[in-house]
């Protein structure tokens, strides 16, 4: 009997633990309870996948390991994900914005059909101190007591396992939050709270669409997000340019319909009036007819290139770390380690991230069937 130790119980870790094979023994160890991690995802809907059947096209929603992807999804991608959720009792919708979603729109639904289908395992709430390779498999050290394992799966994400694949001879690559909010050198104190939809965002000839929402200190949002995701490694101070409106517009012909018209409120019909007195520092009194052509200039550049300089991310909101197990080190085809035979990494603990939309729990589906499938197939011949 192979005797297998998964480090960590969220949604990577559990999903290689649902594929394994039943006659194996399996232990689990975690200081959490199982899947605490998946609860708040979807804003406790779970959005567990995105509609994305290509799978090249899905690996580049991911900008770090879209490659390493490539083999990945191609043999397991958003069609095997439904599959195996149907299969488990989650029947799922497509949301237009193509986020996938099961029926019951609840994440504790979810939880409860994935444990369900993982009585074979054991678990262990123990925090796991190290992995020590030995002659014939692994020992698993944790607060409470050492484990002896034939193969070992690391699936728990963070720093918390950084130090121990450092000891078995891996790479990390330094963690940077993604998919966050963003600090502006600007002050929005006065419109916290307040969102501007349909925004388009320029950053390094790359565009991003969605609304924007003000904070205290800076700007969030799905676009914003995605930029923080993309610009992870970027150094600050860095400049963005926003356009509020994102739609053809012709600002001297609006002049023209009306000349009797304050400027602040031809503006308020395209952005909330705390928006245009706060942002916008010019004299908002003036009837359009006054308006003299450099002004026009600064209006169309506030409506259409606002420029907002990033001084850093916030550290509240929906974060990603980027960073982790450099890829190198790894096979895509099962992510076993090419460092230490019958040891296989997988989840948030390798330099892998994606944009918001169900991506990351894709690939925390995927790498767990592959690592569960490769292993699998090796005790087989053991």
């Amino acid at each position: 009997m192979c005797k297998i130790a998964i480090v960590g119980a969220g949604p990577s870790g559990c999903m290689a633990a649902c594929n394994l094979n039943k006659k194996f023994e399996v232990t689990l160890f975690d200081k959490s309870s199982p899947l605490k991690t998946l609860l708040p995802t979807g804003g406790g809907k779970c959005n567990l996948a995105h509609a994305e059947y290509d799978f090249k096209e899905l690996a580049k929603s991911y900008p770090r390991g879209e490659k390493f992807l490539y083999s990945v999804f191609s043999k397991f991608s958003t069609a095997e994900t439904l599959d195996f959720f149907e299969k488990i009792g989650v029947k799922t919708y497509t949301r237009e914005d193509n986020r996938i979603f099961p029926l019951s729109n609840s994440s504790q639904d979810v939880r409860t059909k994935i444990l369900n289908q993982m009585h074979h395992c054991k678990f262990k709430k123990e925090e796991v101190l190290s992995v020590k390779k030995i002659d014939s498999g692994y020992e698993i050290k944790t607060t409470k007591a050492k484990y002896f394992s034939d193969i070992v799966i690391v699936a728990i994400g963070g720093k918390s396992s950084y130090k121990t694949l450092q000891d078995l001879g891996h790479t990390i690559v330094s963690p940077k939050p993604a998919l966050v909010g963003l600090k502006t050198k600007q002050n929005f104190k006065n419109v916290q709270g307040v969102t501007i939809k349909n925004c388009k965002i320029l950053s390094d000839k790359k565009e991003y669409f969605g609304n924007i929402l003000f904070t205290n200190d800076g700007i969030t949002g799905p676009p914003v997000f995605e930029l923080s995701s993309v610009n992870a490694r970027k150094s600050f101070p860095y400049e963005i340019s926003v356009d509020f409106i994102n739609e053809d517009l012709d600002l001297q012909k609006l002049f023209d319909e009306n000349p009797h018209k304050n400027l602040g409120n031809l503006l308020a019909e395209f952005l909330p009036k705390s928006i245009v007195n706060t942002l916008f520092s010019v004299d908002l009194t003036q009837k359009c007819y006054a308006v003299r052509a450099n002004t026009k200039v600064l209006v169309n550049n506030f409506l259409r290139k606002y420029k907002f300089e990033i001084v850093g991310t916030r550290k509240d909101g929906e974060t990603v770390a980027c960073g982790g197990v450099s890829l190198g080190e790894i096979n895509s085809k099962n992510f076993e380690s090419k460092l230490n035979k019958n040891l296989y990494i997988i989840g948030e603990v390798l330099d892998i991230d994606g944009f918001c939309g169900g991506y990351n729990l894709q690939y925390c589906w995927s790498s767990g069937y592959l690592s569960a499938n490769s292993i699998n197939d090796k005790c087989k011949k053991m």
